[in-house]
């Protein structure tokens, strides 16, 4: 997989990680360019808890579940409904059960190349019962294009003012409503990642509250800027979170597309989803999808240069 953006001098760079082969992607990687579900994030002790009761989740990432699961979406085959030019709507059928989850559930997610240079994701989800979804796209971005190194020197503005914070080493989250104001969280105003990695906890990047109910029409959450290119990221959802991942736990033994190791910061991503606790917590960003009615995301992933 590739995305190829222009820089200010209409160069092209490749600016996510992943790799030119299949059998790579089969052999294992940390969620390059996935599509995650059903829920994104960690489930506090693989607990879901539903109006009907409590199910265990599996728990992939003791002590918690994370990401879906041992085999959640990014492992699943998709079906091709169609596919043109300029975009690829992909379709799969999570049955009842699947990795503790209630209901079968039939979600389409949609990807468009606008002539904006924008990569627009779209998702619609549809289950025969109450459960859970909240899906993200875990793509890892470098705008001075992958292989070239670390992203410490982006320079990222996240406009949420708001956290959900990790509350111990496993990155569970505390479900404490956090302001960043005065922390190393604080990305409202443009920070180079470099000089904020110090201040954040594990250099890792947190959970961010943007809102408790999903919107019709996406509002911007973050930027992005590589100085040296002047390529610009922005990133825009109807959703409730944002997942900001400094890309720490990359540790150069997988190789990628350019057939350099990606290390540590190599690259980071902007993961827009609800709020991974948020089936019984919908005040910090309600994830249930409730039996025939559909639940709609969409995320703007829009490319400039200053």
């Amino acid at each position: 997989t590739a995305l190829r953006v222009p820089d200010r001098h209409g160069k092209l760079a490749d600016v996510v990680l992943g790799f030119d082969t299949l059998a790579a992607y089969l052999a294992g990687h940390p969620y390059f360019g996935a599509i995650i579900g059903r829920i994104a994030g960690r489930v506090t002790a693989g607990k879901l808890r539903l109006p009907d009761g409590t199910r265990d989740l599996v728990l992939n990432d003791a002590p918690n579940h994370l990401h879906g699961g041992l085999v959640g979406f990014d492992k699943r085959v998709w079906t091709v409904k169609s596919a043109t030019s300029s975009s690829l709507k992909l379709f799969y059928r999570s049955p009842d059960g699947e990795e503790g989850y209630p209901g079968n559930l039939d979600v389409t997610v949609t990807y468009t190349l606008t002539d904006d240079n924008e990569l627009v994701v779209e998702s619609h989800a549809v289950s025969d019962r109450l459960t859970p979804l909240s899906l993200a796209q875990h793509s890892y971005f470098n705008l001075a294009g992958e292989g070239s190194g670390d992203v410490l020197d982006h320079v990222v503005q996240i406009l949420p003012e708001s956290i959900i914070p990790a509350a111990d080493g496993a990155m569970t989250l505390s479900g404490q409503l956090t302001p960043v104001a005065g922390t190393g969280n604080d990305f409202t105003q443009p920070r180079r990642l470099g000089d904020a990695l110090p201040g954040m906890f594990k250099a890792h990047g947190e959970n961010y509250f943007i809102r408790a109910t999903a919107v019709e029409a996406p509002t911007r959450v973050a930027r992005v800027t590589h100085p040296n290119s002047c390529r610009v990221l922005t990133v825009s959802t109807n959703d409730c979170a944002l997942q900001f991942y400094t890309g720490v736990s990359l540790d150069g033994t997988l190789t990628g597309k350019s057939g350099r190791a990606y290390a540590s910061h190599h690259g980071l991503c902007l993961e827009c989803q609800g709020y991974p606790d948020g089936a019984h917590r919908p005040e910090l960003g309600d994830t249930l999808v409730h039996p025939g009615v559909p639940q709609l995301r969409k995320t703007i992933y829009a490319f400039s240069t200053d």
